[in-house]
């Protein structure tokens, strides 16, 4: 009876040790990644090439990326060479009239950036895409822009910051 007992006791230590190596591994970041495969991943300047230019714009989206990676992946950043590639330029900054007030006039104005992204996978191939990220924020169009502007557009750097990342590695 002890010798059944220690047989089923060594027949568990050699289970637990054999399955020691094998874990299950949940991510709340929302990145799926193959790090064994994918290690470096190079984030492009973001060119403002709208018509109507906001000057920090470029650099703001261009760190939101960067940053956003960094927190969020094991990957190392690049300027250029990645084995995952984003690049892109800023292709929209315009402002809208929205709703109409009672005096005809705007009593709202929305102010939209447009980005377009080239997402590069040269591990594989067909993850690759050209794509356009729209966001946009309104506000009350008795208020001047340049006393808004910096508020939203740090909202709108985060959403579309966010939305390249989960095309590109979260695949959600």
């Amino acid at each position: 009876m002890i010798q059944n007992w220690i047989y089923r006791l060594l027949v568990i230590v050699f289970l637990c040790t054999m399955f020691q190596g094998c874990t299950v591994s949940y991510k709340f970041n929302g990145a799926s990644i193959d790090y064994s495969k994918t290690k470096t991943i190079s984030i492009a300047d973001f060119p403002n090439r709208a018509p109507l230019v906001n000057p920090a714009l470029s650099n703001d989206l261009s760190e939101a990326i960067r940053d956003l990676y960094s927190r969020q992946t094991r990957l190392e950043i690049l300027r250029s060479g990645g084995q995952l590639e984003v690049e892109g330029e800023i292709t929209g900054y315009t402002l809208t009239p929205m709703a109409v007030a009672a005096d005809s006039y705007a009593a709202e104005t929305k102010l939209t950036i447009t980005v377009k992204v080239r997402f590069t996978d040269n591990i594989v191939p067909e993850n690759s895409f050209n794509k356009t990220y729209t966001a946009y924020q309104t506000f009350d169009a008795n208020k001047q822009l340049t006393d808004v502007q910096d508020e939203l557009c740090a909202t709108m750097v985060t959403e579309i910051a966010e939305s390249i990342f989960n095309d590109t590695v979260a695949k959600w």
